[in-house]
């Protein structure tokens, strides 16, 4: 038995878009795209009092209520599963969903614009994307699903015109400590 561990190299364009800091622009205008996008979504939500105030909950029961009829018919917009988790887990609590909505469209917005843990960021904006779609909801959240998606496979280069440029060397990743914790180890 052979235990070798077999390599398979990056392909040179995935490497340059993916992973170097000469197409930094590229993904800077696709953070600052997305990231506009969120930001205006949330600061919306925020200053609306059904979504964030004294009437919390009302407007996303709404959209709740509006996703659950989607839920009928012979091609039905929104799986049985979702339309389990919208009954039981989401309804009994809209104020909860309401508030988490409104920040977390909010931090992915400002993380985005200002390139810190962009990766990060794009992954959670990919997932509101993802259930606004189970949700039924399709307007921009295709495009901005697959920006995302490429925003977080670029993670390393996409915040390298932000604070991710000096933000990831001092904090590190999971498989290698920044600067500010290796001098801790010693």
């Amino acid at each position: 038995m052979n235990n070798k561990t077999i390599q398979i190299p990056e392909p040179k364009i995935s490497r340059l878009v993916f992973s170097d800091t000469r197409v930094a622009w590229l993904w800077l205008a696709v953070r600052l795209y997305v990231g506009y996008d969120w930001l205006t979504a949330g600061w919306g939500k925020f200053n609306n009092a059904a979504w964030i105030g004294e009437k919390a909950g009302t407007a996303i029961q709404g959209f709740f209520a509006g996703a659950l009829a989607k839920t009928s018919g012979a091609h039905p917009d929104v799986s049985g599963w979702y339309a389990y988790f919208l009954n039981n887990v989401a309804l009994p609590h809209p104020i909860f969903f309401s508030y988490l909505i409104t920040f977390g469209e909010l931090a992915v917005g400002i993380g985005l614009i200002v390139g810190a843990f962009t990766g990060i960021a794009a992954f959670f904006g990919a997932f509101m994307n993802l259930n606004f779609l189970f949700a039924g909801t399709v307007s921009v959240n295709p495009l901005l699903l697959l920006l995302q998606l490429f925003l977080i496979l670029a993670w390393r280069n996409a915040g390298w015109l932000g604070i991710d440029r000096f933000l990831l060397p001092r904090i590190g990743v999971p498989w290698q400590l920044g600067s500010a914790f290796r001098s801790q180890q010693k």
